[in-house]
C-alpha cells in the first residue's frame, strides 16, 4: 500500500493584474473628471466711481554684460548678491508691487538667475523681464 502524503498545491490568487485594473481605473476618472469652482457665497462687488487706475510705481532691475546691479537706474555698491538682497529687500513695500529685469543680452545668465531667485526671496510675486522687438529684415 501506498500511503505516501501528497503534497497539496498552495493555490495563490495574484492579485496584481487587479491592483493594476484599479489604478487605470483610477487615473482615467481623475484625467475625465471636471471640476466645478462654485462658491458659496454670491457677492456683488462695489464699482468704482473714478475711471482712472491708480499708477504703480515699478522698480527696476537692471544687469549690465558685467553683472552689475542697477536698481532705477542707480549702480549698487557692488555686485556682491548679499548688496543686491539688502537693496532689493528695503525698497520692497508689498506683493503687489512688479519688478522689471531688464537684462543685458550678453549678461550672464547666473546674474540674472541670481535676481530671480533673490526677488523671489524677498517677497515678490510680479516680475517680469523687459525684452526689445526683434528689427524686422
Amino acid at each position: 500500500m501506498n500511503f505516501r502524503h501528497r503534497k497539496k498545491r498552495n493555490l495563490e490568487i495574484s492579485i496584481t493584474p487587479m491592483i493594476d485594473v484599479v489604478f487605470l481605473l483610477l487615473i482615467f476618472f481623475m484625467v475625465t473628471t471636471t471640476f466645478n469652482k462654485n462658491t458659496a457665497l454670491q457677492i456683488t462687488l462695489p464699482e468704482s466711481g473714478s475711471k482712472e487706475l491708480v499708477p504703480r510705481k515699478l522698480l527696476v532691475l537692471s544687469i549690465d554684460s558685467t553683472s552689475q546691479y542697477y536698481l532705477n537706474e542707480q549702480p549698487l555698491v557692488d555686485n556682491k548678491l548679499s548688496t543686491l538682497t539688502r537693496s532689493l529687500a528695503s525698497v520692497f513695500k508689498d506683493k503687489e508691487q512688479a519688478l522689471v529685469i531688464n537684462a543685458d543680452a550678453l549678461a550672464p545668465y547666473q546674474a540674472v538667475v541670481n535676481a530671480l531667485d533673490i526677488a523671489g526671496r524677498v517677497g515678490f510675486v510680479q516680475i517680469t523681464f523687459a525684452t526689445q522687438q526683434a528689427a524686422e529684415k
